[in-house]
């Protein structure tokens, strides 16, 4: 009958320490420890997953309990009883918990209460609480004291891949050991003794790309190995880059070569192949990432091709793609890629997504036409600014000069305008103008672009709808923003910041106005009623004409009297009888037949509702 089959990080799992891999400062520091006899209480095991935590634990146990030898050794012997029985962790003296499945208080008392008895068949009682962050704070709590003092010959040995969720108290009572990821050199010369051992044909870059693939983890790397076994000699690159689903590097470096081209469709028929060929979009992100980051580094340093990630036989491509690309597209496409996995994750097109997303990066930004336009008018102003201040200032402020003509019968109203706007008006407005003019044409598509650099589509939104730019600078943005949404606005000003310095680069202070609304068609007609006065040509005609015609005018205009209060003490001062009133009746028989229609219908009506309640009309005053 055959064996069970043992997976290979089953069976190469390290039985001493200096057989762990890419951990030689840890294996050093316990292999000094044990030979000196310096035993600590407790020890914490921190680090990525498939580091070596839990193999370390039980070597440090085996080396403390090897029959072997008199004492802890650093070398156990790995064939006696109690070696063999820790290895196959049925050891009586030797525990090992989960901490995610014992998480509550009374599985700690019982683990504390179980340590006061002597060992059974070691020297030492070693409890491995695995995964100790998923432990309450009642169950560290109840842990503090015996760590701190445990009984004789018992050792706690704590792992855990998230060391910030343990209490500082229990930190402090253990020894803590921080295991690294395992370099890829590393990495690479374990993954060929163990094809070298299990007799795997395969080559070199694919044991590169299973390195690669694996960040740092050795348990990682033996199971994907372990995998790639099972497939038809020889396992070359591209086996591994399938299973994995992953994109190969050399259909990376096409799709970077097809956006250096800055030829759209170039790029959209690299995607299309990608694509067709079944790669996943978020995995041809990810990669697209991985590759700039390469080129950037590449851009960097020239000479060093090592601190790449590509493989050795793809490096020689990268220093050309580099130069080509140049560094800031690099930097820039980088950047536009921040937060883009998430969003093609939650997108319910991916493909779609990913096309529209690698054509956006192919767009050259606008933000540097801002500060140069307006440089370049600072800069010709000595020269332009006279010629056109003189002619387009009568011309622009013709309507300021002909306003007061109403009011200059009065006299002392017309003499202190032209002093004002003689003498400063020429100098301050031809700033304005020039700056103006460059600037104020591109205005809507700066405002466009810097509300698309926006990453929430609700600050997006609110900003297109309440706000406008209205002024820009090489120092300042000034965004005009509706009065009553000016709160919520500026809750939100450090995202409107950051938008402005992604899309027009440089650092500008944004400055906040208030106004009656954000929309331009809105605000254009706003400042045209206040300079038109209405109470003086009001106040003006009324005066004048009432001692001529006093009857007449309110007969034919009822609704002038009433906005003059003022005016009425005139009236009867000139001491018009009321027989007068009665003359232009007959001047004015179309007003007068009218107010008699009115008159006999009112009577009528008035003389029914008498009639209802058996009365009597005395008298109907339409005046009024």
């Amino acid at each position: 009958m055959s064996s069970a089959y043992q997976p290979l990080h089953h069976k190469y799992r390290p039985q001493r320490f200096d057989q762990l891999v890419g951990q030689e400062a840890i294996a050093a520091t316990l292999g000094h420890a044990l030979t000196t006899n310096r035993i600590a209480p407790a020890y914490l095991f921190s680090g990525p997953r498939g580091t070596g935590k839990t193999s370390s634990a039980r070597i440090l146990a085996r080396s403390l309990n090897c029959q072997s030898s008199e004492g802890p050794t650093p070398e156990p012997c790995g064939s006696c009883e109690l070696c063999t029985t820790i290895a196959a962790g049925t050891a009586l003296d030797v525990i090992e918990i989960d901490a995610a499945s014992n998480t509550g208080v009374d599985n700690i008392r019982e683990l504390i209460e179980r340590s006061r008895f002597a060992p059974v068949q070691a020297r030492w009682k070693v409890y491995v609480v695995d995964e100790c962050h998923m432990l309450s704070t009642a169950a560290f709590n109840a842990l503090l004291k015996t760590l701190e003092e445990p009984p004789p010959q018992v050792v706690f040995v704590l792992a855990t891949t998230d060391p910030q969720r343990v209490l500082p108290t229990i930190l402090s009572r253990c020894q803590r050991f921080d295991f690294r990821r395992i370099p890829l050199d590393a990495l690479e010369t374990h993954l060929r003794w163990i094809a070298e051992q299990e007799s795997i044909e395969i080559q070199m870059d694919a044991v590169h790309v299973v390195a690669q693939r694996s960040q740092g983890g050795l348990r990682d790397a033996e199971s994907l190995l372990d995998q790639l076994s099972l497939l038809p000699p020889p396992i070359e690159a591209s086996a591994v880059w399938d299973l994995l689903g992953a994109v190969p590097e050399q259909e990376l470096l096409g799709l970077v070569s097809a956006m250096s081209s800055a030829e759209p469709v170039q790029l959209l028929e690299a995607t299309r192949n990608l694509l067709d060929r079944g790669r996943d979009p978020g995995a041809v992100l990810q990669g697209l990432a991985g590759i700039l980051r390469d080129l950037v580094l590449m851009a960097a340093a020239p000479d060093r091709p090592e601190l790449t990630g590509v493989s050795p036989q793809f490096r020689d491509q990268l220093p050309d793609l580099a130069k080509a690309i140049g560094r800031t597209r690099l930097l820039r496409w980088q950047a536009d890629l921040r937060g883009s996995e998430q969003q093609l994750r939650q997108s319910v097109q991916p493909r779609l997504w990913l096309e529209v997303l690698l054509l956006g990066l192919l767009a050259e930004p606008l933000p540097a036409a801002a500060p140069v336009t307006a440089a370049a008018a600072a800069a010709s102003r000595p020269t332009t600014v006279p010629p056109t201040g003189t002619t387009s200032e009568p011309a622009a402020k013709p309507t300021p000069t002909d306003r007061p003509e109403p009011p200059a019968s009065t006299g002392p109203t017309a003499t202190p305008e032209p002093v004002s706007t003689s003498a400063p008006a020429p100098e301050l407005p031809q700033v304005t103008t020039v700056v103006s003019e460059t600037v104020s044409s591109n205005l809507p598509e700066l405002w466009q672009q810097i509300l698309g650099s926006l990453e929430l589509p609700s600050t997006r939104m609110l900003l297109s709808q309440q706000g406008q730019l209205v002024r820009l600078d090489a120092n300042r943005a000034v965004v005009q923003v509706a009065g009553n949404w000016m709160g919520m606005v500026q809750s939100r000003a450090a995202l409107l910041e950051q938008a402005i310095a992604k899309a027009l680069g440089g650092n500008r202070q944004l400055v906040l106005e208030a106004g009656n609304t954000a929309m331009p068609s809105q605000m254009a007609p706003s400042p045209a009623p206040p300079p038109q006065s209405p109470p003086a040509p009001v106040t003006t005609p009324a005066p004048v004409p009432a001692p001529t015609k006093p009857m007449a005018e309110q007969v034919a205009k009822p609704s002038l009297p009433r906005p003059t209060p003022t005016t009425k003490p005139a009236v009867p001062t000139s001491a018009v009888p009321p027989p007068a009133a009665k003359t232009p009746e007959a001047k004015t028989p179309a007003p007068q037949q009218t107010k008699a229609a009115d008159f006999s219908s009112v009577d009528r009506q008035a003389k029914n509702l008498a009639d209802f309640f058996n009365g009597q009309v005395l008298d109907v005053d339409l005046k009024n």
